[in-house]
């Protein structure tokens, strides 16, 4: 190292030798100096208290009301012709007797979007009786079976074939009914007096519905002579009110079955307008109409209490096989039932959104392959391959849609109700 470096070390190191006494004696006599001052009474600078923050309150949440929900869907007639058995008869592989599952696998997918499935099974449903056609029906109970597979879980019996075969159909059908998953529900046949007033009633997402259904007629088949069950014919006014009116208080939505009208026309008649109205004041919330195996059209009313309730007058038929271009056309009706229960304990109901979808039948020559389309996933193509066309060489797609659009009024159509 260098002269001038250590030279310029050192320097430094003197330097802060001299420098730390310097220091100290600086400290010591500022300490001094604040004792002294604060001994001879003088006021010392203390800091201010920092105020503590003010709590600022959590505002209680306003209680919300609880909406609760339940989609629906209803479809019309379930008519098992000969041709349709047989169907299901060759369809059966293994043990089956028969399978169904070829009429509405179509549908699966529909009804899979709904809480709540509803149809009206036209024919006698059982695992006992031959099967058999019009005019007097028994139906295998496989089809039931396979309306179940697609989510279908609330049947209604009272219809004009019911009494078809007598005491012992209606002990088979309902030994069969008897014998399905406990979520089935079924509706229209009584045992009696004693068995009125137990309204068939469904719980679904909180929501409590009640199911009714009424014939107006049974082919003037009457009641069979020591039958275990009967239906409630229309004309049987004092009972319906006194069970709809039950219902209203028993639960949230009352649904109601008609089967009413003049099969095959179009037009609902004052008859069915006057029982719509009535059900409607005595507490239904909606009437789905079936029987005439076409369409008609659909309203709402105003009841009495200023409820509004609507009205299918005629579903159609579901699935067929008839061979007039109108019966091929049937629609399912869907819609929300909402309940809303107010933080006071308030309860208001209502039905929502109402549409109809049209359904078709399809089958091919000879009334084989039948099965269930929406119109809306029906084609040009296959209403050519339509065996309808025996007999109509002229039916077509667009045959179906004029069938929907002269019969129901543009507001009670899904927006979706035919292919784009």
């Amino acid at each position: 190292m260098s002269d001038h470096k250590r030279k310029r070390q050192a320097r430094v190191r003197r330097s802060l030798l001299l420098a730390v006494p310097v220091c100290l004696l600086v400290v010591c006599v500022v300490f001094l100096g604040r004792q002294a001052i604060s001994s001879a009474g003088l006021p010392s600078i203390v800091p201010e208290p920092t105020a503590a923050p003010t709590a600022v309150p959590t505002p209680t949440p306003e209680p919300t009301p609880l909406v609760q929900t339940v989609t629906f869907s209803a479809s019309g007639d379930n008519l098992i012709h000969a041709p349709i058995y047989r169907q299901a008869a060759a369809r059966a592989t293994g043990d089956e007797r028969y399978d169904f599952s070829y009429c509405y696998a179509n549908l699966a997918d529909f009804y899979s979007e709904y809480d709540v499935n509803w149809i009206n099974q036209e024919t006698l449903v059982n695992d006992e009786l031959e099967p058999s056609t019009y005019p007097c029906f028994s139906t295998p109970g496989e089809c039931a079976d396979a309306l179940y597979d697609v989510g279908i879980r609330v049947f209604t019996t009272s219809n004009n074939h019911i009494y078809d075969k007598g005491a012992a159909g209606i002990a088979a059908t309902r030994r069969f009914w008897a014998s399905m998953p406990e979520d089935v529900m079924t509706a229209g046949l009584w045992t009696g007096e004693e068995d009125y007033d137990r309204i068939p009633i469904q719980t679904v997402n909180g929501v409590t519905i009640a199911y009714l259904a009424y014939t107006e007629s049974t082919n003037g088949l009457p009641t069979p002579k020591n039958a275990e069950a009967h239906i409630i014919y229309t004309s049987q006014t004092d009972l319906i009110e006194r069970q709809v009116r039950l219902a209203r208080q028993k639960a949230d939505f009352v649904v109601v079955g008609v089967h009413w009208g003049v099969e095959y026309s179009h037009t609902y008649n004052q008859a069915q307008q006057t029982l719509a109205q009535q059900l409607a004041d005595w507490g239904a919330d909606v009437v789905i109409g079936t029987h005439p195996h076409v369409l008609q059209d659909a309203q709402w009313l105003t009841a009495e209490d200023g409820r509004s309730v609507f009205v299918a007058y005629s579903l159609g038929n579901f699935i067929s096989t008839q061979d007039e271009p109108d019966r091929l056309v049937g629609a399912i009706l869907n819609f929300t039932l909402q309940k809303t229960t107010q933080p006071d304990g308030t309860v208001t109901t209502e039905l929502l959104d109402p549409a109809l979808h049209p359904v078709v039948t399809h089958y091919g020559p000879g009334r084989s392959d039948c099965c269930a389309y929406l119109l809306k996933d029906y084609t040009a193509d296959l209403a050519a391959k339509h065996g309808i066309r025996a007999k109509y060489s002229s039916f077509g797609y667009e045959k179906l849609v004029s069938i929907v659009s002269n019969t129901i009024s543009p507001e009670y159509l899904a927006s979706d109700w035919k292919a784009a």
